[in-house]
């Protein structure tokens, strides 16, 4: 029996009764319902489960500053220094907070150039949580992303996905592949409240075995979470029909697990039979359905450098460590010192406590729900590590040609100083080569990425008020063109001015 727990709905904090037994219990979670059992009595308020004892002074802009900040990094939230940003929402990569034990075991670190101390922890715990036997250190997750392309891609390759992020993609094409997106359709609709719209379509994914044959693919990634399409999740069943897939076509299955524990916690809470499961056990069936995974420690990892490329085929992971010595580090440190290692050691083991996902989840869900209370469209359901505007719906008067979404970058900074990042045209519009024409993506996003630790809900909330007040005054919004920009990954560097 369960009489001591309450259910509470997390955008209305309306009580619901009765939960009389565990499958109750765990049927109202999957509703949506956070259930919180303290003494006996219900809390409405999820707290952060950590304490602060460390903090960094924000440097507070006037709107003037700001927009001088803005000239003078040609409309490019990248260009703009840290330190004149109020609210970093840029990346949630390599910008969390990182725990007392994490410090602690930095001060452990075995800076031997083979074999240290550090390694064996480290290969240690990434082995226990992905389950395979060849397990590679690397500076960030586009070095493992280089190292496996380097070595499977090239010309003539196809290399499907539900999406790939921006460097994935980069990675993919400068070896010569191409890389395609094979998103379930819910994916592409900002409105769609499918629980896993993240999913990888099986009938797509057939359809392009056929088209350009099985030979042709090295490998099948899948995104966990899809970034590109809204931070969404994967579901454990569409990964089971996708090894299935793969398997009958002898194709190994790759994921992209830069935020698997995110994922692993969303499938908890949204997919039927897995709310009795820990995080860490879906996480491991996660990895169980892969041949291999590259991972950026920066996002999950809970540190601010570093990355994995892991595997299970031995001659592959042979060819891996010969082009890891020739570029990054010897196997067993992969160009980082033995302190990073420790780092995340201990930062792929706390990303995994239940208490923390369950607190990390919630306050992303937390700033959806109120930009939708405001009429703000966003990517529906909230995800897991960012929340994502639809820019098209908030600047319907701005063309795609005139990039909304980084138009609306540029407002959220010039009115608050609150820095975003824009995934839409500028990130990912192409030139089709046989017509000459402009392709668009499906959605127009601005992505508000949610570092990890750093922030409290009262940044939250005023992330929340900035945003409505910018809405309400959308029209002020001015279109942007491309004055100078590089041919690949041009919105890390791109100039643009104000129409």
């Amino acid at each position: 029996m369960l009489d001591d727990f309450v259910g509470i709905r997390p955008s209305l904090h309306a009580p619901l009764q009765g939960l009389d037994t565990l499958e109750q219990h765990l049927h109202a979670e999957r509703l949506g319902y956070v259930v919180v059992r303290v003494n006996g009595r219900s809390m409405k308020t999820i707290i952060e489960p950590f304490k602060i004892k460390m903090v960094e002074p924000i440097k507070l802009t006037t709107r003037a500053e700001r927009e001088n900040i803005l000239k003078k990094a040609h409309f490019n939230p990248f260009q703009i220094p840290a330190e004149d940003v109020v609210i970093d929402l840029l990346t949630d990569s390599g910008t969390s907070a990182m725990s007392s034990e994490q410090w602690a075991s930095m001060l452990r670190g075995d800076e031997s150039y083979a074999g240290g101390r550090s390694w064996y922890r480290f290969e240690k715990v990434l082995h226990d949580l992905l389950g395979m036997q060849h397990i590679l250190p690397t500076h960030q997750g586009r070095a493992s992303e280089r190292l496996l392309f380097e070595l499977v891609g090239g010309p003539g390759k196809v290399i499907p996905s539900n999406n790939h992020f921006d460097t994935t993609r980069a990675n993919i094409e400068h070896s010569g592949a191409q890389a395609v997106d094979l998103v379930i359709d819910e994916g592409t609709q900002p409105r769609s409240r499918h629980p896993f719209k993240g999913n990888l379509d099986p009938h797509k994914l057939e359809a392009l075995i056929s088209q350009v044959g099985a030979e042709r693919i090295p490998v099948c990634m899948v995104t966990v979470t899809n970034n590109s399409g809204g931070g969404q999740p994967v579901s454990l069943a569409n990964l089971r029909e996708i090894r299935a897939i793969c398997s009958r076509h002898h194709i190994p299955v790759f994921l992209d697990a830069c935020r698997f524990a995110e994922n692993a916690y969303l499938i908890k809470q949204r997919e039927p039979g897995q709310g009795r499961r820990s995080a860490r056990e879906i996480a491991r069936e996660m990895f169980d359905l892969a041949d291999g995974t590259t991972i950026s420690a920066k996002k999950d990892g809970l540190v601010n450098i570093g990355g994995v490329l892991a595997m299970r085929d031995d001659a592959l992971a042979e060819r891996a460590n010969n082009l890891l010595i020739l570029t990054e580090g010897f196997v067993t440190y992969g160009g980082l010192a033995g302190r990073d290692l420790e780092a995340m050691a201990q930062g792929f083991t706390e990303v995994l406590d239940e208490d923390y996902l369950h607190y990390r989840l919630r306050s992303v869900e937390y700033l959806g729900e109120h930009l939708l209370a405001a009429g703000i469209q966003i990517v529906e359901p909230p995800g897991g590590h960012a929340i994502y505007i639809d820019a098209a719906a908030f600047c319907s008067h701005i063309p795609a040609a005139r990039f909304p979404g980084q138009a609306l970058v540029c407002a959220l900074y010039r009115f608050a100083g609150i820095r975003a990042v824009e995934i839409g045209s500028v990130m990912f519009a192409h030139t089709n080569p046989d017509t000459g024409e402009t392709v668009f993506p499906p959605m127009e996003l601005v992505r508000l990425a949610i570092p990890r630790r750093v922030y409290t809900q009262s940044h939250i909330d005023y992330v929340v008020e900035a945003t409505i007040e910018v809405f309400q005054d959308r029209r002020q919004i001015r279109g942007l063109r491309i004055v100078e920009a590089p041919k690949v990954l041009r919105h890390f560097s791109a100039k643009f001015e104000e129409v």
